[in-house]
């Protein structure tokens, strides 16, 4: 196989923000061409909790995201912190989020939301015989709200198209291809 890696030759910043940085590459092609304007968005590394509860349902939030303007169906997710590993992120927004902690946790899948355009990489983790510890310490700007379904209706959820974020989808479907 050929290489078909791109050499950066300059990164100009546009933008630094904490949950967005936006920069200007100029890249080499590997026949020599020049891009000089190419955008990329830096986010950090991100983290997917499909978390099933001792009696076997699904722990589900709903949460607006004015991104798309609706409150949406979501499974637990976050930002992993500077310094933090994924896995201790990911049990971290779980507590944080819905209360919920414990159980069997094995990562199911790594993926980028967008490798054209962002660098980051989200980690997808399934949590098994999770149960209600605490109470949500939600962020400033978060209003959960939290449900605990079968995960029958959860696939039926699925399928009828009331989970909105392509990632999160991906997680679910591969949390269902083994069950």
């Amino acid at each position: 196989m050929k290489n078909l890696d791109w050499k950066t030759l300059k990164s100009e910043y546009l933008f630094k923000r904490p949950w967005l940085t936006a920069r200007r590459d100029t890249c080499q092609l590997p026949d020599g061409r020049i891009n000089d304007e190419y955008y990329v968005l830096e986010y950090p590394t991100w983290v997917h909790v499909v978390a099933v509860t001792k009696n076997d349902e699904m722990v589900i939030i709903r949460q607006y995201r004015h991104g798309l303007g609706h409150t949406c169906f979501e499974i637990v997710a976050g930002c992993v912190e500077e310094g933090e590993e994924p896995l201790i992120a990911a049990k971290r927004e779980l507590l944080e989020e819905t209360g919920y902690s414990g159980g069997e946790w094995h990562e199911a899948l790594q993926f980028s939301c967008n490798a054209s355009a962002m660098n980051n990489i989200t980690h997808s983790y399934v949590a098994v015989g999770v149960e209600k510890t605490a109470d949500q310490h939600l962020d400033a700007t978060e209003d959960i709200e939290i449900y605990t379904f079968t995960q029958e209706k959860v696939r039926q959820m699925l399928h009828d198209g009331e989970f909105m974020q392509a990632s999160m989808i991906a997680a679910l479907y591969k949390f269902f291809s083994h069950q």
